[in-house]
């Protein structure tokens, strides 16, 4: 890295983060994008002139509201909600809505800012932003859950429309979430409009919408291999998290020809050395969707399998790693760990699931290493495409959109090869995808003029 890359990464890092103290997953994130892309911003210093990523990492606009609702017992709880708008450049704000107790403005914008690149990748005309609420739904009762949906809604419903911000599900936002999102903003608003993806199916939702992150994840997988001559077939993969995308990684992965050995959630991971047949991840799905229950409980049905309490299953080994739980669940030591037992893929379901230490870890070893922006990018590329079906008053059936979610993905895996094909052949993920999501985005914000 020569000096004059050094002190602009310094000097850039520092300014944000003087303006935004106290932020650390912000900081990462950007740092991320920053490192990568710095050589590519000097040699077309238009970007720099016009200051393009310093108006890039500044939101255009971020709204912070109280959520008052009414527990089963009959007490007034009080939560935060959030929505972070961060770039319009390329159309309406798009981005998921995350309810978790470690939601904060920090988190948010990291988020909100991954999602202006990762919405560029999918080249659909999608800006980026980000919400949620500190708000927990593990433990509630559907109708806690509902009266605080409806609580949320009635203050984000002034913000968002079809043409302005159009938000989907994320961390403790599923179909159930969504329902009560929507019908209240259609009660309302009095319009029946796609201002929500990840609807149910009878009314405007898209097929393979639930799939899309999971399915999306291992078709880049699928591609990255490919470069190198392999398949999934035939290999053993470790995947976190037991949630919408994890089941669905799980899924496709099977029927590629893998064997998944792991699933987990917050408190511990299970290990199955048979793998999770589709048998096994119905068992999963109706445990973890209908019930709400915990992944130790897997251990009772299939006792062949191990759980490992308050542990993360990246000592086991493997071919291929998902990670698709949640930020910062692969530390240094832990990637370390991966590349020594024969790990040769990694991809990011998850966002930001990989801490700096660990993505240069992966990249030092020369593994394939697809970062969340690109890896993950299939959610919300499926959203894209239910955006356009209800723009249209239409239905795709599930093969189209798989048809079309396949082709996105594999668009997005060759731009990451052109922009970040090294000289001596590797392929450096991570900066193919920063450059392409930052290109389309910054040129777009060059046409507009300074707004």
């Amino acid at each position: 890295m020569s000096k004059e890359v050094e002190r602009y990464i310094e000097n850039f890092l520092a300014n944000l983060m003087a303006k935004n103290p106290h932020e650390e997953e912000f900081h990462q994130a950007v740092r991320e994008v920053v490192e990568s892309l710095t050589p590519f911003l000097l040699k077309n210093p238009v970007y720099t002139r016009l200051k393009i990523l310093e108006r890039m990492t500044e939101p255009e606009r971020v709204i912070l509201f109280r959520v008052p609702w009414i527990n089963d017992q009959g007490e007034v709880e009080i939560n935060k909600g959030y929505r972070v708008q961060m770039n319009s450049a390329i159309g309406p704000y798009k981005g998921g809505l995350r309810f978790h107790p470690s939601v904060n403005l920090s988190i948010l914008k990291f988020l909100a800012f991954e999602q202006v690149l990762k919405n560029s990748l999918t080249t659909l005309p999608m800006g980026g932003g980000k919400g949620g609420s500190d708000f927990d739904p593990k433990g509630k009762s559907d109708n806690e859950v509902m009266h605080f949906c409806q609580s949320f809604m009635t203050e984000l419903q002034r913000h968002i429309g079809p043409d302005t911000d159009v938000p989907a599900g994320d961390i403790g936002v599923g179909g159930r979430e969504i329902g009560f999102l929507f019908g209240q903003y259609k009660r309302l608003r009095n319009e029946f409009t796609g201002t929500l993806t990840g609807k149910g199916s009878d009314w405007g939702g898209s097929p393979l919408r639930p799939e899309a992150t999971g399915y999306g994840t291992t078709y880049f997988a699928q591609e990255m291999l490919k470069t190198k001559g392999e398949l999934i077939k035939g290999k053993t993969v470790v995947i976190s998290g037991s949630g919408n995308v994890s089941q669905y990684a799980v899924e496709k992965v099977t029927q590629l020809g893998g064997k998944v050995v792991t699933l987990s959630d917050s408190n511990g991971y299970i290990y199955d050395t048979t793998g999770i047949s589709p048998d096994k991840l119905a068992y999963v799905m109706e445990l973890k969707n209908v019930y709400r229950g915990r992944i130790r409980e897997y251990v009772n049905e299939y006792p062949e399998a191990s759980y490992f309490e308050n542990k993360r299953p990246w000592g086991v080994k493997c071919d291929i790693a998902l990670p698709c739980a949640t930020q910062n669940e692969i530390d240094g030591d832990e990637a370390k760990t991966l590349v020594e037992n024969g790990c040769i893929c990694v991809a990011e379901g998850a966002n930001m699931p990989s801490t700096l230490e660990a993505v240069e870890v992966f990249i030092r070893s020369k593994i394939l290493f697809g970062p969340g922006k690109a890896a993950n990018a299939g959610g919300v590329a499926t959203s894209g495409l239910e955006m356009t079906q209800n723009s249209m008053r239409l239905k795709w059936t599930r093969e189209e959109v798989d048809a079309r979610l396949h082709a996105i993905m594999q668009s997005i895996h060759a731009a990451c090869v052109k922009h970040g094909t090294e000289p001596d052949g590797f392929v450096n993920y991570v900066k193919g995808a920063n450059i392409s999501g930052f290109q389309k985005v910054a040129n777009a914000m060059i046409e507009q003029g300074l707004v």
